[in-house]
């Protein structure tokens, strides 16, 4: 998803995505089900890179995975990002509108994440080796998002930007919204067409918008 967003920013920005385990070229190792043990090795291997300004893009549970790490980064009295930018990705406070799939038995929970979110690709699918492989992942990802509890602290800091997709029927506008309940600092939000992976079509205008607030920020 993120291959090729370096050539969207100016020489300036670096773009440092992160892998997480059990994707690619770490396919075969263990996926993180619960969102403490990941932040807390994020903030571990990501430390080395925040002795420059910085900033945050979390799409989805990417989004929930940067709001914590922050939080968590801020315990630890390190370098805060400049900005956060999250997307695809209700509030953290806000209680979730659906129920629970990680529990469910491979054909309903792959049915059902097909469903909601139109995020696993046709040739998967398609492919019963494929899914299995990668199903682990899969279910582990939605076991993160389904055991998350919010715990209520001081609003962050840095700038709120909050991107969502006009078609997306799991992220409503409102929802992108109250995000602006977890800043002291300005929140803006902008929506664009498209569902949940609303960003693989509108990449360049993205990129754009991200663009305008790091050249103040960085």
């Amino acid at each position: 998803m993120f291959h090729g967003w370096s050539k969207g920013f100016s020489p300036s920005v670096q773009v440092c995505p992160v892998q997480l385990p059990g994707r690619e070229n770490r396919l075969m190792e263990a996926p993180f089900s619960r969102l403490s043990l990941l932040v807390q090795k994020l903030s571990q291997v990501l430390v080395h890179l925040m002795d420059v300004p910085y900033a945050f893009f979390g799409h989805s549970m990417g989004g929930l995975i940067s709001f914590e790490l922050i939080r968590e980064l801020r315990r630890q009295q390190r370098h805060l990002p400049a900005h956060y930018f999250v997307s695809g990705n209700r509030a953290p406070q806000l209680a979730s509108r659906t129920t629970p799939l990680h529990q469910l038995p491979g054909p309903l929970f792959v049915k059902e994440v097909v469903r909601r979110y139109n995020g696993i690709p046709a040739v998967v699918l398609q492919s019963e080796e494929l899914t299995k492989i990668f199903l682990p992942v899969l279910k582990a990802d939605v076991e993160l998002i389904e055991t998350y509890a919010y715990t209520a602290e001081e609003p962050l800091n840095c700038p709120i930007t909050a991107f969502g997709g006009l078609q997306d029927s799991q992220v409503s506008q409102d929802e992108l919204a109250a995000w602006r309940d977890q800043t002291h600092g300005a929140f803006t939000f902008r929506m664009f067409p498209g569902d949940h992976f609303y960003l693989n079509e509108a990449r360049e205008t993205l990129l754009r918008a991200i663009s305008l607030e790091l050249t103040s920020k960085l």
